[in-house]
């Protein structure tokens, strides 16, 4: 009986897969007649010089900073303004056929790869920086426009935005993705930096998610449609500009390194910093292996122990009394061989030196790849998953240096894996989900800041529960019900 149960499983299984292959065929060759019938109407919305067939550009927009394997588009369109993608928009809807964002291709888990091919729409010529309100500290920018580039922009203003992941990424990508980095700790994730969004549905509507030209700095009004599109990574529309949030630009600002006998004793500082009210702008953790990796890369000289970098913003008379009262804290939990600076090139030194980890990552083991995983959990948790993973790490013989958003309970690890061995591949695939089950067992998320993208899709359902995962399908079939925007990002396909 049960050899007769697992026969009709296999049978069904075979007709299964036929079924799910004749399906793709179908769904191939009618893309393809599709996208013969609407080049010509692409070329008369955004231009000969807007649309591109060329292998070599499809391969740049079918890639990120990923692991994943490039999945090129079968098109690209490159859009001016919100009308035309609108126009374009409206199209690929009517002809059925995908539509994936591209900002700068900065992202770490493959959400930019055209899974089903379609048609990638690069938003870079889309470049203006439209409305800066200095009195009310804020602007609104269009997806072409990277943070540096708005920064630069502002530099004459006395404001700056400080939302700050590593990469010079797309303002609007990094919406896309609620992207964070080291100043998260004070000044917030994008999610609590964006205002408002302009952002074109899959058949081509425009809205303005808090209402066309609101930018107040709260609201009561409705739900809060600006936070689902934070994050929703180019799977419920295609975010054309974006009100931001500005800061004054501090007065003054310290930097400091601190290494510490274990990571107990720095995740301990960390925690009693912030416990003490320390407004702290940065507050970053590097393990041995990766602090060994920058002091080789960047030149530095800095103890192979774990290490905390710190930064402070504030008045002169203010950052005497936060340095006075970090330097006790770390002292007491045996923290040592601090070194300051307060000068812009020395700072902007040592910063380059945190930002450059992953190419010093890249440097342990010539000729491999990077890949980066990240999670995050409650901060008593940390010293403790941090232990555990790197216990792991070794055992298991794989090169991944740690370094963390330790303000927040957000770290990162660069794992370094040969290309060429696929037993390698295998171990580190198995590592970082079992990284992944350890934030959610310690009741931590998958992702603090990377994104779902096409890697952490079972993750995903384990940790939001399939009630939640419901709740999510129902909303992508209400605004996108034709599975065309950024299809299979985030959410699983549905079994039929």
């Amino acid at each position: 009986m049960s050899l007769g149960l697992t026969a009709g499983r296999r049978l069904f299984s075979y007709r299964h897969c036929l079924l799910q292959s004749q399906t793709s065929v179908s769904e191939n060759t009618a893309r393809s007649a599709a996208l013969e019938n609407v080049l010509s109407v692409f070329r008369s919305i955004c231009g000969e010089d807007g649309v591109s067939l060329s292998e070599a550009v499809r391969e740049q927009h079918g890639r990120d900073e990923s692991v994943h394997r490039c999945c090129p588009p079968d098109v690209v369109v490159f859009p001016r303004c919100v009308e035309e993608v609108s126009a374009l928009a409206k199209v690929c809807h009517n002809s059925n056929l995908p539509i994936i964002p591209f900002g700068t291709g900065t992202g770490l888990e493959g959400g930019v790869g055209a899974v089903k091919g379609g048609v990638c729409f690069s938003l870079r010529n889309m470049d203006q920086v439209l409305d800066l309100h200095q009195e009310d500290f804020d602007v609104t920018v269009e997806p072409g426009v990277t943070r540096k580039a708005l920064n630069a922009y502002l530099r004459d203003t006395g404001l700056w935005f400080p939302v700050d992941p590593g990469a010079d990424a797309s303002l609007c990508g990094m919406a896309a993705t609620s992207a964070s980095g080291t100043n998260a700790v004070r000044y917030g994730t994008m999610r609590e930096n964006v205002l408002n969004l302009e952002v074109v549905l899959a058949d081509g509507a425009i809205i303005h998610t808090a209402g066309k030209g609101r930018r107040p700095r709260k609201t009561s009004a409705g739900y809060n449609l600006t936070n689902l599109f934070v994050g929703s990574e180019g799977t419920l529309g295609i975010i054309t500009k974006t009100t931001l949030r500005l800061y004054g630009m501090p007065e003054a600002m310290v930097s400091a390194v601190c290494s510490f006998p274990s990571v107990q004793a720095a995740v301990d500082s960390t925690v009693q910093i912030l416990q003490a009210g320390v407004p702290i702008a940065r507050i970053e953790f590097l393990d041995d292996v990766m602090i060994d990796a920058c002091n080789k890369y960047s030149s530095l000289s800095y103890p192979v122990t774990p290490t905390l970098f710190l930064e402070f913003h504030g008045t002169e008379r203010s950052l005497e009394e936060q340095v006075n009262t970090t330097e006790e804290i770390t002292q007491s939990n045996g923290g040592a061989d601090f070194q300051w600076a307060t000068d812009a090139e020395t700072r902007n030194r040592l910063w380059k030196a945190r930002h450059d980890a992953w190419y010093a990552a890249l440097a342990i083991r010539p000729g491999c790849k990077a890949y980066a995983t990240d999670v995050c959990v409650p901060l008593s948790q940390l010293p403790q998953i941090i232990v555990e993973t790197k216990e792991d790490l070794i055992e298991n013989k794989l090169t991944g240096p740690i370094a963390g958003h330790v303000g927040d309970g957000n770290f990162h690890c660069l794992m370094v894996v040969d290309p060429r061995d696929p037993e390698e591949q295998h171990r580190v695939h198995l590592f970082t989900e079992r990284l992944a089950r350890r934030a959610l067992a310690m009741d931590g998320t998958c992702t603090g800041e990377h994104g779902v993208g096409l890697g952490k899709r079972t993750l995903l359902c384990e940790e939001m529960g399939p009630i939640a995962m419901q709740v999510m399908h129902g909303l992508k079939n209400t605004l996108d019900p034709k599975n065309l925007m950024n299809p299979e990002k985030i959410l699983q396909p549905v079994e039929l």
